[in-house]
């Protein structure tokens, strides 16, 4: 190639006018590779970004026209990769060698494997880089990997149902990049399993990771989801932890065996005392029972705004004691350094749910099911809040009980409501979003716990975790595809 050729492509380069990324610039240099072709035809041909051809080690291949008239796969070339340093080569093909440069100033260099710093190019190269995630769908290598549009591979598939890692927990959520406070990635930094306030060590029975729940609730995402229970994670026919029915045992009954503080920050954030469903008796108690909590420590990926996981929440307090002092607590506890709008919540709970033009929140929970929220829906229709202490109501919201089946919620029981009445009931698939800030360190606290007692059990199962470039409202709603 002539100098003068090398020195146009470098100040192309470097005014930001090369496509950075695998990105197909139309293959040959004659035909368009989706128009048919002349069978037997010979042609040079070239995936890399515009520009590269002929620039460092990069060249073109040949593809031929098939007895179909459709080209082949280009054979033969040479496309630009990350720039290796020290080896001599101009290794992503823009004209200078072994460059070690942070154009963008996002903290990663073009040795460090930064694809792409100019604005001209990314429109936003901050967020181009190998701490981001590859957002679906839009066509980038957004984590500089080589790849277009690739997700993080299956994480999920051969956990014991009993494992004691709590990375495991996190896996089973979909989260299956890990990373270190010293390296730049985003992922997983670390990940415990304690009680509600951070301490101590939670019943074995209270945890575990499952490939189903009954006969009708699946993964959404992966081959297994996170389960936490106030009571036995497991259902009907369930081992490692094995079944207990949820709510067949005598009143005193020391349960998991386990109590502890509420979350502080959450507890302080909202006056000492727990958050309640408008119109329902305040909670008692000043412990939580039977608690249980997954704790992760994460670093969001430098492109992402916000995420989502979701969770399917059942409870044996249903319909009985709905809209009563004893509901069980499900929180979903962000600490994130964002400050934008959508606000996320003063006490850092995602697991809430607030009525389009309304004040009032409902915290997930049995008493989705006061108010016909519309939240919980795995259920009976007809009386509930039929225990003492309790507030009467009824439920026309539910859309059947598939979901309850063969858990150990759908056991038949004549109850205090209904004579059709079920154990127990749930929300079905819900979808909880929270905003982030690209880079930070987050803390996501898991946590269900008992209120006042430790019968009645409850469970929450927690699966496919994903990131966002986009903000989101955050809170809890019902889930669709």
């Amino acid at each position: 190639m002539a100098r003068t050729s090398v020195l146009v492509t470098r100040i192309i380069f470097m005014f930001g006018l090369v496509a950075c990324g695998p990105q197909r610039t139309g293959g040959g240099d004659d035909q368009n590779p989706d128009e048919p072709c002349n069978p037997g035809a010979v042609e040079d041909c070239y995936d890399g970004a515009a520009g590269t051809d002929g620039v460092g080690p990069c060249r073109k291949g040949t593809r031929m026209c098939t007895d179909q008239k459709i080209w082949t796969a280009c054979t033969g070339e040479v496309l630009p990769v990350a720039e290796a340093c020290a080896d001599g080569v101009d290794n992503d093909c823009n004209g200078m060698t072994d460059e070690d440069v942070d154009a963008d100033g996002d903290g990663f260099t073009t040795c460090g494997g930064d694809c792409c710093d100019s604005v001209n190019v990314c429109g936003t190269p901050g967020a181009v880089n190998p701490g981001a995630f590859d957002a679906p769908g839009n066509n980038f290598d957004d984590d500089c990997n080589g790849v277009l549009d690739d997700s993080v591979a299956l994480c999920d598939q051969g956990i014991q149902s009993n494992t004691a890692d709590a990375m495991d927990f996190a896996k089973a959520m979909d989260l299956c990049q890990t990373t270190t406070m010293a390296d730049k990635k985003w992922g997983v930094i670390s990940a415990k399993l304690t009680l509600a306030d951070g301490t101590g060590t939670p019943a074995t029975q209270s945890h575990a990771v499952r490939t189903k729940f009954g006969n009708a609730v699946a993964p959404h995402a992966g081959m297994a989801f996170a389960m936490l229970s106030t009571g036995n994670a497991a259902g009907k026919g369930d081992s490692n932890p094995s079944f207990r029915d949820f709510e067949n045992y005598d009143f005193g009954d020391p349960g998991n065996g386990t109590e502890s503080s509420f979350p502080t920050d959450f507890f302080q954030a909202n006056g000492n005392k727990l958050p309640n469903a408008p119109g329902c008796p305040a909670p008692s108690g000043n412990k939580a029972e039977d608690p249980v909590m997954l704790t992760l420590t994460i670093r969001v990926p430098t492109n992402a705004k916000s995420f989502k996981l979701e969770n399917n929440f059942f409870s044996s307090e249903f319909p009985e004691y709905t809209c009563s002092a004893f509901n069980d607590f499900f929180v979903v506890l962000l600490t994130s350094g964002f400050s934008g709008t959508p606000a996320n919540p003063a006490d850092k709970n995602l697991a809430f749910y607030a009525p389009a033009n309304s004040t009032q929140k409902f915290p997930v929970g049995v008493n989705l099911a006061s108010g016909n929220t519309g939240l919980f829906t795995q259920c009976i229709n007809g009386k509930i809040g039929c225990a003492p202490g309790s507030k009467a109501g009824t439920i026309s919201t539910c859309q059947g009980f598939d979901q309850l089946a063969n858990t150990g919620f759908d056991t038949a029981t004549s109850g205090e409501c209904d004579t059709n009445s079920k154990e127990g009931g749930g929300t079905g698939w819900l979808t909880t979003s929270g905003n982030v800030v690209g880079g930070e360190i987050i803390t996501l606290r898991i946590a269900i716990w008992d209120t006042s007692d430790h019968i009645l059990d409850s469970l929450a199962v927690i699966d496919n975790f994903q990131w966002s470039v986009d903000a989101t409202d955050p809170g809890t709603v019902i889930f669709r595809k």
